[in-house]
């Protein structure tokens, strides 16, 4: 004992050699004279060759002191010195049972706790006891029959952590079988939790134990992740520690990609007295979608790691409208209540203008998982391409129904379900029939759960053509048994159609909390990025059973599974139990993978309760930190103790001045030698300019300035040089008389490129149509149905016949002809002639038709809803300005005037009235193009005045 401190050694034989520090010292006593430095002159150098006889001079006191200090040193590091000693802590002579914990949580201590179990086996072994060694995670093949104690070393170093959570249970009957019948010493190497049943280890005490020894560790490290939410701000990650730790407890969360690459980093903080605790990690979206896994740094255990597969990752939603008053008036936009469904959970990307051509290749280029298309009839060819190569990677395509949809005639490849032309209306004035209720969802649907409100009804609704796989194709249907969502298969992707609006005109569904949920079980089901992965086997409701991919073993790394992990069976999304058969980990394929964890939500840790194990027990640490090898510590010295001798030697000698001269050239010289290196590096390194900036398209200011200092109406450039003059005089007319008689005065009119101008300036795009005239390219027609769609409105000008007779019977005049193959590339809406309580009729001027230089041709805008009209309201109008208008009455040969201010070409009539209503017809066309409904809003006027009045 040393001041209370025992001191062992581990060969003491070794000390004999301290007996050796006598003659190591009178053999340091003497030493040769140093050598002296003697001027050059040869005589006296001669005169000292023959030199007396010397005498030896004694070695510096402290020099001698110091070597034996280095000596002694050496000598008592080989005795291998240990500072309190392990102390024999087994008594008796019965059997030696040990339980070692070796589930989840002693990944982080494993090392230490084998380390003390090895002890244990060895002291038994010395005293010739057997051992029964069982392991509360290895499952029942795990034999606990004692053995002698070089087997039982040998099964304890085939032991490992585990990932799962202990079945202390099993192993207690294991070893209480094994050890029935004797008085044994019992050994519990535990992890300090409580597995939810604390009387597992209580049972032991049946065998009536001669000595109990309880190793517990501290538990204030311990922390596990129970659940990921990828919401819109943040990444947040929640965790779980034991119940009762005091202090605070700070750590550090790293979120890794698939390659173990770190993303980001998060700070972990418990609260004094609190067992859980949130992070969040402030990650771009595009970056945690790569995300792979989260654990805590340094947590050494799978709780420690939270595993997620393509359920986690937030999807990325396009969202395309075929409406054109999206901004105006939000409430009615298609694209609202979607909006609203998906915004909470979904990152949403709109198209960035209406060009169709445009529009769509450029969103399917920021990679979304789902395109939501509401009321979108005609697509273009390149976009229709983009669109299904989409699906076909395993995109999902929702489209909508809607009135550009129900008048599209043509076959539409991206529906599910081939589609009747036309719409179906329930109820009205004038139907037999009542809006419908929806039907309870059918279990095998993917909508299966949701519950659908009795008041949600559908008043229109588009049909599907009757076929054998029809029923198959429906997810959800109305009381009537006609579809109300059907979807279809395409390649790896999927085409859900809603035949109602995505707003309320058509069903209330929109604004109905199964909305909500139908559509995020849509996006649920898609991928998170198309073409990289398949629906994760955790959501896939036709998925029975996963082979396992990667697992974590017991330091929560991702390993290959081994041949005991069995596939995983998944009933109806739900997840297993963890067991040695399913450990945490991936399970599917490297397309595509379901996240098993060890925790849940639920969680709770607590810390190992008091035992009674009918024997007093002795609670120790692993490890004994008190424990001290004072070897490494002494041989260290040893080794500073001779540096110190070499250098006091370089100093009696001089070395050290002699080593300064030979130095101080080479100081010298350094920074040249380091310079003449870098030299070469600084000429090869190229000279580098800031990069020029890529030109931009060029703009031709002058005319847009040209285009926009006034209003201007404008006309397409066919190509043919006399019906764009004929066109230019025509506008030209017009303007002339708008100036005279209303307050607007437009300028000169302008011919448009469809192909290459700018569009957006013009409220009033005039389009003669002639057959001669040659067909424009898909670009052109793209750009002007986005035009249409952003609020501007073309009146088509057909030059033989009524634009619209004849279409559907096949008789038609080749003008005709043209404006059919012109509007099947364009997205439009159901037309009709121009009803007598439309806001044309009275923008301006009061008429009743719209003549022009004929008389023959009705005037063809949007088709609206006749329903909820009455007397009391003076004029008929949709939310938003008709984008097309449509007739062959030859509206520019009417209004077109000369340099002269006469008239060009006569009316088909002497009449004078003819041409006095052509114009108005204009006056109310142009009004009615930049004032929209106002008309029909002023019966809102008495009501108004009389609020103002209150």
């Amino acid at each position: 004992m040393i001041g209370g401190l025992a001191l062992s050694f581990g060969t003491p034989l070794v000390l004999l050699g301290l007996l050796s520090l006598p003659a190591i010292w009178w053999l340091l006593r003497l030493t040769p004279p140093r050598p002296q430095t003697e001027a050059f002159p040869p005589l006296r150098i001669l005169q000292r060759v023959i030199k007396p006889e010397e005498t030896p001079s004694k070695s510096p006191w402290w020099l001698t002191l110091l070597r034996l200090l280095l000596a002694a040193l050496v000598i008592l590091a080989l005795a291998a010195p240990v500072l309190n000693p392990r102390q024999t802590l087994l008594s008796g002579d019965g059997p030696l049972g040990i339980l070692v914990d070796n589930g989840w949580a002693s990944g982080r201590d494993w090392d230490t706790r084998r380390a003390t179990a090895e002890t244990l086996i060895r002291e038994a072994g010395e005293a010739g006891r057997p051992v029964a060694l069982a392991f509360t995670a290895e499952g029942a093949g795990d034999d606990a029959t004692p053995v002698e104690a070089n087997t039982a070393l040998e099964h304890l170093a085939a032991a490992r952590p585990r990932p799962v959570p202990p079945d202390r249970d099993a192993a207690v009957a294991r070893l209480s079988t094994a050890l029935s019948g004797t008085t044994p010493s019992l050994a519990l190497l535990t992890d300090g939790l409580d597995d939810g049943d604390g009387a597992a280890f209580d049972r032991l005490s049946a065998l009536r134990p001669q000595q109990a020894l309880l190793y517990r560790p501290g538990v204030d490290r311990v922390v596990g992740l129970t659940g990921a939410d990828n919401s819109t701000e943040s990444l947040a990650v929640r965790a779980v520690r034991p119940e009762g730790v005091a202090g605070p407890g700070s750590y550090e969360l790293r979120a890794l990609d698939p390659q173990s690459r770190e993303i980001g980093r998060a700070a972990l903080e418990f609260a004094a007295g609190s067992s859980t605790a949130e992070a969040a990690f402030p990650i771009p979206v595009e970056l945690r979608n790569d995300i792979a896994r989260l654990e805590v740094a340094g947590g050494e255990s799978a709780a420690a790691v939270r595993l997620v597969d393509d359920s986690f990752r937030r999807r990325r939603v396009g969202l395309i409208s075929g409406e054109a008053a999206d901004l105006a008036q939000p409430l009615l936009s298609p694209l609202y209540y979607i909006t609203r469904a998906l915004q909470p959970f979904a990152d949403l990307v709109r198209a960035e203008n209406r060009d169709l051509a445009t529009a769509i290749p450029n969103l399917i280029k920021q990679k979304p998982s789902v395109i939501v298309m509401a009321d979108i009839g005609v697509v273009p060819p390149a976009a229709e391409q983009a669109l299904q190569a989409f699906v076909e990677q395993g995109g999902f395509l929702v489209r909508f129904a809607g009135p550009r949809l129900a008048a599209t005639t043509g076959e539409d490849r991206l529906v599910p379900v081939r589609l009747r032309s036309g719409e179906r209306q329930l109820g009205g004035a004038m139907s037999w029939s009542t809006p419908q209720a929806v039907a309870p969802i059918a279990a095998t649907s993917p909508f299966a759960g949701i519950a659908m409100p009795d008041d949600i009804t559908v008043s229109r609704q588009i049909l599907a053509e009757p076929s054998s796989d029809l029923p198959e194709k429906t997810w959800a249907s109305l009381a009537d048994g006609t579809p109300l969502v059907t979807a279809g298969r395409l390649g790896a992707g999927t085409i859900v159609l809603f035949h109602v609006t995505a707003e309320a005109t058509w069903s209330n569904l929109p604004i109905s909390g199964a909305f909500v949920d139908m559509l995020r079980r849509i996006v649920s089901l898609s991928r998170a990025a198309v073409g990289s992965a398949v629906e994760s086997g955790a959501t896939a409701a036709n998925v029975e059973s996963l082979p396992p991919y990667r697992v974590l073993d017991g330091l929560g790394r991702l390993t290959v599974p081994g041949p005991e992990v069995q596939p995983l069976a998944v009933a109806a999304g739900r997840m297993p139990p963890i067991a040695l058969a399913n450990p945490p980990g991936l399970y599917g394929t490297e397309d595509g993978y379901a996240a098993l964890n060890l925790l849940d939500a639920k969680t709770v840790l607590r810390p190992l309760p008091a035992l009674d194990l009918g024997a007093p027990v002795t609670a120790l640490g692993y490890g004994r930190s008190d424990i001290l090898d004072l070897s490494p510590w002494l041989f260290a010295a040893a080794l500073l103790l001779f540096a110190l001798d070499a250098l006091a030697m370089l100093w009696l000698n001089g070395g050290l001045r002699q080593l300064r001269r030979r130095l101080r050239p080479a100081a010298t010289a350094l920074p040249a030698l380091l310079l003449a290196l870098a030299l070469p590096l600084l000429m090869a390194m190229p000279a580098r300019a800031q990069a020029p900036t890529p030109p931009q398209d060029p703009v031709d200011l002058q005319r847009a300035i040209e285009a926009t200092d006034t209003t201007r109406l404008a006309y397409v450039e066919t190509g043919d040089a006399a019906t764009d003059e004929n066109s230019r005089r025509g506008l030209d007319g017009l303007s002339q008389f708008l100036a005279l008689k209303t307050a607007l005065e437009p300028g000169e009119p302008l011919g448009v490129d469809i192909a290459h101008d700018e569009l957006a300036y013009f409220p009033l795009l005039y389009w003669p149509v002639d057959a001669a005239d040659p067909m424009p390219s898909d670009d052109a027609i793209s750009r002007v149905d986005a035009y249409m769609k952003e609020g501007g409105t073309v009146l088509f000008d057909v030059h033989d016949g009524d634009p619209l007779s004849g279409l559907g019977t096949g008789s038609v005049s080749p003008g005709q002809r043209r404006l059919r193959d012109i509007l099947a590339d364009l997205d439009i809406p159901p037309l009709e002639p121009v009803p007598p309580d439309h806001v044309l009729t009275k923008a301006f001027y009061i008429m009743k038709d719209f003549p022009g230089r004929h008389t023959g041709s009705d005037l063809w805008v949007e088709a609206l809803p006749r329903e909820g009209q009455s007397a009391d309201r003076p004029a008929r109008a949709g939310d938003g300005v008709s984008s097309i208008l449509i007739t062959s009455n030859d509206f520019a040969g009417a209004w077109a005037v000369d340099a002269g201010g006469m008239f060009v070409y006569p009316t088909d009539s002497s009449d004078p009235a003819q041409r006095e209503h052509a114009y108005r017809a204009g006056v109310n066309i142009v009004m009615y193009v930049l004032t929209g409904n106002y008309k029909a809003d002023q019966v809102h006027v008495p009501a108004l005045l009389e609020r103002l009045g209150q």
